[in-house]
């Protein structure tokens, strides 16, 4: 099962912080590509890089910053493809950020192949 692996840090932390972690995050995404669970995984930017978008009345509207202010705000995130949620789990704890800040495992839920028909319409994937 493919499990998103959301990571919270604290929003105080410092860039020093991120770069002290480099090799320990470099060492966990070797482990899960060593397991075969590795799909994907990225770090964002600050916060303060952040763009909310909301859609009201018709009209759309772009702010700076987070949606909402938090002690906590998401700093990357990885894709595991994993047995189960018991080795998901095993996995998030190695994360760096699991220390200070939290780490939200949330499987991923696989549409039915009419949905993914349907969105690809006629003829998809022919070439």
């Amino acid at each position: 099962m493919r499990y998103l692996i959301l990571i919270y840090e604290p929003t105080d932390s410092t860039p020093e912080d991120m770069q002290a972690d480099l090799a320990k995050y470099a060492a966990f995404t070797s482990e899960t590509m060593r397991r075969g669970a590795f799909k994907a995984g990225e770090a964002l930017q600050p916060i303060t890089a952040a763009t909310t978008v909301r859609v009201r009345g018709g009209r759309t509207l772009a702010t700076d910053g987070p949606f909402a202010e938090t002690k906590e705000a998401l700093g990357g995130f990885y894709l595991l493809d994993c047995p189960n949620l018991d080795e998901a789990i095993e996995l998030a704890a190695m994360i760096p950020a699991a220390g200070r800040g939290s780490v939200e495992i949330r499987p991923i839920w696989e549409l039915p192949m009419e949905y993914l028909s349907a969105v690809a319409g006629p003829g998809a994937g022919a070439g």
